[in-house]
């Protein structure tokens, strides 16, 4: 009996023993996982020279574009942002989730109100479940013209890819390049109730390339080896430009937009809205040369805008610089057919590790009808301004952040009567409507109850005219159910869905002269933005916002707000 019990003590012990080594072990592996990554960002405006000349922008730590963000899945993120610009500004975590906190979200006046110059404020936040890339930038006035950034997230410790391993990776941020001050630019375009001057060059990394004069230090090149694999990080950073993307020689797989993998597909050139990522494999298989890498805008509807190409060079290893690269073959600039097969290729890779959590039933169905139209304004040049709307509504910004208005229940900011359709029905996309539809203007959004599904129709229409609309859903991934040309058929056109591997993301373009489909579950408490990715037309007034109500559980409501969230 007494060998028994001491062996019993002992096994008992050595159970203590192990348990502590597990959970030790457990206990280091989570901190190694689970990392906080500090950054500091100094919002300053510098001297940048671009196309022969050199004006004062607004940069992140002097740098244009700013810098790149890495973290990993499950990491702590904090970012001290400090003001020393003339600006006031606020900064987005563009497709972060921001669970229950809003406060990390960024948009001026919908989640915030703005650093106020010679001010700071920490923007702290985890990665949850979400991995790839992102990207960061201002979201007030028009400042993100030149402060963007990407995101890269990697996956967690040990976890690959669920494509080819690559042997190196590069970012890629696309952008828009003004001769002159943004800020003036806009305010002049509005004073006279016409669109601000178009840019003059897009950039790739800041850059505009060699098509470009001055150019010889503002062409950006990667140099790439002979027989590797490279992944390409690429950011649509442009303010106003769905753009095409190509490299001469190569073709490119798709492997991921928004931050979720995809099924991988191979294509000549891509298509990227204002707004969305994507990520793209390139082998280096081809004879060893100076390849041009190219954007340029598509646009199918006769629309001036900025149609120069720029260019950044994909350069092999050991080739001179003497050599003339050679220009991909891009889509023609209205090749609306190549738009509509490339988003349609898109679909989400829907494994057990990755599965696309489609909603199949829906609580709540809206159509938001998008209207360009015109204003009176007795100060401007034709007598009218350019206006837009969504259900017949401008959408007219607080002088309070909407998230502190619904925290702490201040009343008179906002009306939650947004409604579910457009108020009159008509023939959305048919000849130019002149009929007066009584846009109203106010601060109106729409209230939806936790963990609702919903499925929201976002209808273009031909108002003023027709033309396509990049949607970004702050807060929240949304499944593309199914887009079409004219008027959505509530009888006909979800039989037609895809809800088995839709494409998931947080930017979803809106054909011209069509409709998108999208579905989400409303499981993130707080004040969610929704507007047109086209600063154009958010400025307009084509945004609103949703109140997704807390739940009853512990963690499903919005978290108290940091100490040092900006005064209005």
């Amino acid at each position: 009996m007494a060998s028994h019990g001491g062996s019993s003590f002992l096994s008992s012990q050595t159970r203590s023993l192990l348990l502590f080594v597990f959970g030790f072990v457990l206990l280091v592996s989570l901190q190694a996982e689970a990392a906080t990554k500090k950054y500091q960002f100094d919002v300053q405006v510098n001297n940048v020279s671009r196309l022969c000349h050199a004006k004062p922008i607004v940069t992140i730590n002097g740098r244009f574009p700013g810098p790149t963000i890495y973290a990993r899945e499950g990491d702590r993120v904090i970012i001290n942002v400090s003001n020393h610009a003339q600006y006031n500004m606020s900064i987005h975590w563009h497709g972060l989730k921001q669970y229950a906190n809003g406060w990390a979200d960024g948009p001026a006046y919908i989640t915030q109100c703005p650093i106020q110059t010679g001010n700071s404020y920490v923007y702290d936040f985890n990665v949850t479940g979400q991995r790839g890339t992102l990207w960061w930038h201002a979201h007030i006035f028009w400042l993100r013209a030149t402060v963007y950034g990407a995101i890269v997230i990697l996956p967690k410790q040990g976890t690959p890819f669920p494509f080819p391993q690559p042997d190196n990776e590069q970012v890629l941020v696309f952008g828009e390049w003004w001769h002159g001050d943004v800020e003036e630019i806009v305010k002049k375009g509005n004073a006279m109730g016409l669109p601000p001057n178009m840019s003059d060059a897009h950039t790739i990394n800041g850059k505009p390339g060699p098509l470009f004069p001055c150019s010889e230090k503002h062409t950006f090149a990667m140099e790439v080896e002979q027989g590797k694999k490279y992944l390409l990080r690429i950011a649509n950073a442009a303010l106003n430009d769905e753009l095409f993307f190509a490299v001469a020689g190569h073709n490119m797989t798709v492997v991921e937009i928004d931050a979720v993998y995809t099924k991988p597909f191979t294509t000549s050139a891509i298509l990227i809205a204002p707004g969305q990522t994507t990520n793209v494999l390139v082998y280096a298989n081809r004879a060893p040369g100076r390849y041009f890498m190219a954007v340029r805008p598509f646009q199918d509807v006769p629309i001036p805008v900025d149609n120069k190409t720029a260019t950044a060079i994909f350069q092999y290893k050991g080739i001179p610089e003497t050599v003339l690269p050679s220009l991909p073959q891009l889509p023609s600039p209205n090749d609306t057919a190549f738009a509509l097969s490339y988003n349609k290729k898109l679909r989400s890779l829907n494994t057990r590790n990755f599965p696309a959590n489609v909603p199949l039933k829906v609580d709540r169905k809206l159509l938001f009808t998008v209207g360009l139209g015109k204003s009176v304004c007795p100060t401007c040049i034709n007598g009218t301004r350019l206006s837009a709307s969504l259900n017949n509504i401008t959408f007219v910004m607080p002088q309070t952040g909407l998230l502190q208005a619904h925290y702490w229940n201040k009343k008179g900011v906002f009306s939650v009567d947004f409604p579910d359709k457009p108020p009159k029905a008509f023939n959305y996309t048919g000849a130019p409507l002149t009929a007066n539809l009584f846009t109203s203007h106010g601060t109106r959004l729409s209230k939806i109850s936790f963990n609702s599904t919903v499925e929201l129709v976002i209808q273009d229409t031909n108002l003023l005219s027709v033309e396509s609309h990049p949607f970004h859903l702050h807060g929240y991934n949304f499944f593309v159910v199914g887009t079409g040309i004219g008027n959505f058929d509530p009888a006909k056109d979800p039989a037609k869905y895809n809800l088995v591997d839709p494409p998931e993301r947080n930017t979803v373009g809106v054909p011209t002269g069509g409709w998108s489909a999208i579905r989400f579950r409303a499981d993130n408490p707080g004040v969610w933005f929704f507007h047109c990715h086209l600063e154009l037309h958010t400025g307009w007034g084509l945004k609103t916002a949703f109140v997704v109500e807390d739940g009853p559980g512990k963690d499903q409501a919005v978290r108290p707000p940091p100490k040092d969230l900006p005064p209005c």
